[in-house]
């Protein structure tokens, strides 16, 4: 009989959780998810693949946790014993990260030692993934790969830079299979809707609903080399199926501005954005990223790892997702796209 191998993911219910959860479900894992609790619900990326427990067969299970929490951490993997854990919970918002420093290091820093830890002491040979993020790279000069110098410009990126770090130490210091993934930016229609590619989005549909007039947003000449998540998560999978552990960077290899990422998706709803879209300084980081292009040749040597969704395609994909959301005639490019380029998708709904 073979194993059933067992995933815990923390960060669940976020974009890249909800994507990976489908994934790995499809490959015929039981999966467990880390979740906070809250009074209202935050599970709208999970609700469609949620099974009671109850019922026979199945293969996804929640827990109530938090990174913040070194003992509940210590419980659920001890009482799961998974093969494998994906960290992807986080404080994950540059911006905000500034507004609370101390909460942002001890959840996104912290966090990750404390599962670290944890998998030690568990003993089971766990496969640990740590969600790493091109933010690390910061003032770094472009593109960025595994030899690029670390120049953090934000407290969610110095936070990132120590649990890379911690990961490096405890794969180097008590032979843990445990990687770093860094991540460039990745976005899908699950993308948190505070996040500037999703803010833009949405607000085509608000504005041609007619529930809104303008769009207010922050530094437009930030450069990013923006991805499809779904195909992101398939990369973390690959790390964790690897021989032996290391780190990878996965990105385009393209880099573009918000502006450009603006311009393109008010073109494609044919809105003016001069008309509609406004500056407000309040949006701004303190210190900000120039510029990020993720060089994934090793990714792509090593895990066979390539991306198929390029910069345009993100656009319409995300735009008529936010278009169908609203109630609004969709033009359909985005829906070709993924119908063409991914036949048998394994995500579900939008």
């Amino acid at each position: 009989m073979t194993h059933q191998k067992k995933a815990l993911i923390t960060g669940l219910t976020g974009q890249d959780g909800s994507y990976l959860a489908e994934l790995l479900l499809k490959k015929g894992y039981e999966v467990h998810g880390l979740i906070r609790r809250a009074s209202t619900f935050n599970t709208s990326r999970i609700d469609h693949i949620y099974v009671d427990p109850h019922e026979e067969g199945a293969r996804f299970f929640l827990h109530f946790g938090d990174l913040s929490d070194s003992e509940q951490i210590a419980n659920i993997i001890y009482n799961t014993k998974p093969d494998e854990v994906y960290h992807l919970g986080a404080q994950s918002h540059v911006r905000v990260s500034f507004d609370i420093p101390e909460y942002t290091g001890n959840v996104t820093g912290l966090g990750t030692t404390r599962i670290l830890e944890s998998i030690r002491r568990s003993g089971n040979g766990t496969r640990f993934y740590q969600a790493s993020s091109s933010e690390m790279f910061g003032g770094a000069q472009p593109p960025q790969d595994e030899q690029t110098a670390f120049v953090p410009r934000s407290p969610y990126a110095c936070a990132k830079v120590y649990s890379y770090w911690m990961v490096r130490n405890y794969r180097e210091g008590y032979n843990m299979f445990a990687t770093n993934g860094i991540l460039f930016n990745h976005e899908s229609p699950r993308r948190g809707e505070t996040f500037v590619t999703r803010k833009i989005t949405r607000g085509i549909a608000a504005i041609l609903a007619k529930k809104a007039e303008h769009l207010y947003l922050g530094n437009l000449d930030a450069k990013r080399d923006w991805g499809f998540s779904p195909e992101y998560v398939e990369a973390m999978w690959m790390m964790l199926q690897a021989r032996v552990p290391d780190d990878f960077v996965i990105g385009t290899g393209e880099t573009h501005s918000v502006r450009e990422f603006l311009e393109a998706a008010f073109a494609y709803a044919d809105l003016d954005l001069d008309v509609h879209v406004r500056i407000d300084p309040k949006y701004f980081r303190p210190t900000e990223v120039d510029v990020l292009i993720g060089d994934a040749t090793k990714a792509e040597r090593i895990l066979g790892w390539k991306p198929k969704i390029r910069f345009g395609d993100l656009v319409r994909i995300m735009v008529d997702a936010d278009l169908r959301a609203a109630g609004l005639e969709v033009p359909g490019e985005g829906d070709a796209i993924i119908a063409g380029k991914f036949p048998e998708k394994w995500w579900k709904g939008d």
